[in-house]
């Protein structure tokens, strides 16, 4: 059973949502505007959020924006928009995943268990019994918290895992299904997913995909971290 927050104007796709919902056994609110939507979130938990982009007052996508910065709850985003470019901005917004319209309320379930398996389970991270070191950079899993050369790192959830997973194992080249399957608990899925989240995290971390400095990419293989030339690797007890 989870917490899951509606968000969506149409009368009659709210009424079909809440009432599989609940019939599902989750516990459901729902409001029909993107500003009730953060006043919800500010005040109670959510495990989840299904969030509407064509909402009355404010753009789902930018509404999505300003839940992350309250926020890390996951959100689901069902969006009549299907055009690569509008999936992969939407992604970069913080989305954990999207849902084409119309879509089935088995799909709907589905994708909610997926996410939810996820958030529950901490996935990709290592072991919280040491701190990871890779060259300047520092990931405590215990605490979530990352740093470069001593600078605090701004991450999100799905970003501190990807950076947990590859750092437990630096220097070794990850295969893409592998990281769908330990970060996002997926048995299959779109390369796309990774590859923005991978270029969010390099920009967080000065590089980029032509001039990497830890994070490398090997087409058709997988992905790596490891420390820039000269720099050492390893664990070290928890701080």
């Amino acid at each position: 059973m989870a917490s899951v927050l509606v968000v969506e104007d149409d009368q009659f796709v709210r009424s079909a949502l809440i009432r599989h919902l609940t019939d599902a056994a989750h516990t459901v609110r729902s409001v029909g505007t993107a500003l009730e939507a953060l006043r919800e979130v500010a005040h109670l938990r959510f495990d989840v959020v299904i969030l509407d982009l064509g909402l009355p007052d404010l753009d789902g996508s930018e509404a999505l924006k300003m839940l992350r910065g309250i926020t890390d709850v996951p959100v689901i985003v069902a969006t009549a928009r299907d055009d690569e470019t509008e999936i992969v901005r939407l992604l970069n917004a913080g989305a954990d995943d999207y849902l084409t319209k119309p879509f089935s309320v088995e799909h709907l379930s589905a994708r909610m268990a997926a996410v939810l398996r996820r958030a529950r389970s901490g996935a990709g991270e290592p072991p919280p019994s040491a701190v990871l070191r890779v060259g300047g950079l520092t990931v405590d899993p215990l605490r979530r918290q990352a740093e470069l050369d001593g600078v605090p790192l701004d991450l999100t959830r799905r970003e501190f895992d990807l950076l947990a997973f590859l750092a437990g194992r630096p220097g070794v080249v990850v295969p893409r299904r592998e990281l769908l399957a330990e970060v996002w608990q997926q048995s299959y899925g779109d390369d796309q997913t990774i590859d923005v989240h991978l270029s969010w995290l390099r920009r967080k971390l000065g590089e980029t995909a032509a001039r990497p400095r830890y994070l490398h990419t090997l087409r058709g293989v997988g992905v790596k971290l490891e420390p820039p030339a000269g720099q050492p690797s390893g664990a070290e007890p928890p701080r």
